[in-house]
């Protein structure tokens, strides 16, 4: 927003000395000069103390009509002041320091110089009107930075309520796979200690790939982005080492996939994969995804018994919120042979 008062200087400078030209103003060149470079300066001490530059300009601009140094004007030549003490956050006092100096100039030019009511209105209604155009615009882009800045304060409260549902997931699968390892490790330890170190071997594997998700989440918070569909095929390794045999099946182009869909897939995955291993006892999933123009699907089928978490804002129950938030469908329960969960989501272009 700086460079909005040099900006307003240079309007001033070249808007005063042309504005007067073109209405009949310019009575003493010098004088017209004078205030040009007089406001333009105020413009910039506007950045600190806009009130006081506002009312210093008006001040100005009425000692050069009332000494008739310069032929016209009242309100318009303390234009760039005014919008500035607007955009600096006080429309009140611009508003009422316009209106006054404007019924100013109207008793001024009534009174004292004696001109007819017409003329009056003719020369100050036309100010009014600038007036009312100018101060129409400030308002407006006040109200578009004020709703952008709203806009992007609410999607940053969205991301870190889907980075805390990412961490959740994350550390959720990871705990569900090593868990599975240890058991193994502790089953066979006495009797097939090799068997044992593989397992607590492949633990240490899940844990080692779980800290680089969560390394990737932090890379969300500087600005990078976390797993997407490229990370799909880990994941079912990841899985299969944990002994539950899975098959990854894609279908289409994932190439315009956008990035907030392509993470709501991997998200619905994982959690689908992670229940399966938690809580349904099964021997088996096949995870199906298919890529169209207007959209991706998403279907994993277990032969477990399955087990929808209860909806407290994570598992199964936060991706459906996820996928609902992107205008997508998530539905999960079982079926003849076991458990699916399955998700449509349309592509967000652009």
């Amino acid at each position: 927003m700086n460079f909005i008062y040099p900006v307003a200087a240079a309007a001033t400078l070249v808007g005063v000395p042309a504005g007067l030209a073109l209405t009949g103003g310019n009575t003493q060149t010098v004088m017209t000069v004078s205030l040009a470079v007089t406001l333009a300066g105020l413009t910039l001490v506007a950045r600190r103390r806009p009130r006081s530059a506002l009312l210093l300009s008006v001040l100005i601009v009425a000692a050069w009509r009332s000494s008739e140094l310069i032929g016209t004007g009242w309100v318009w030549p303390a234009t760039a002041v005014l919008v500035l003490t607007v955009l600096a956050g006080y429309p009140r006092t611009a508003v009422t320091v316009a209106v006054c100096f404007l019924w100013y100039g109207v008793a001024w030019d009534w009174a004292v110089e004696e001109h007819s009511a017409d003329w009056v209105f003719a020369h100050l209604g036309g100010e009014g009107l600038w007036l009312t155009a100018a101060l129409a615009g400030a308002f407006a882009g006040v109200t578009t930075v004020r709703w952008r800045a709203e806009r992007d304060e609410r999607r940053s409260a969205q991301a870190h309520v889907e980075i805390a549902r990412d961490l959740h997931d994350v550390v959720s699968h990871t705990l569900a796979v090593v868990g599975v390892h240890l058991n193994v490790a502790m089953d066979a330890f006495d009797d097939d200690p090799a068997e044992a170190r593989a397992s607590l071997r492949l633990a240490q594997e899940v844990r080692g790939r779980a800290m680089a998700d969560l390394g990737a989440l932090v890379g969300v918070l500087r600005g990078g982005e976390v797993p997407g569909l490229t990370g799909l095929g880990r994941l079912a390794e990841q899985v299969r080492a944990a002994g539950l045999p899975v098959s990854l099946n894609e279908f289409g182009d994932p190439v315009e996939v956008p990035a907030p869909v392509a993470i709501a897939v991997y998200r619905v995955v994982q959690e689908a994969l992670t229940n399966a291993v938690r809580h349904a006892g099964a021997t088996r999933a096949v995870v199906t995804v298919r890529y169209a123009p207007d959209g991706v699907l998403v279907d994993v089928q277990d032969d477990g018994a399955g087990a929808e978490p209860a909806a407290d804002g994570h598992g199964i129950a936060g991706m459906r919120e996820r996928v609902a938030a992107l205008g997508g469908a998530l539905t999960a329960g079982p079926n003849a042979k076991g458990f699916s969960v399955r998700a449509s989501l349309p592509l967000l272009k652009g």
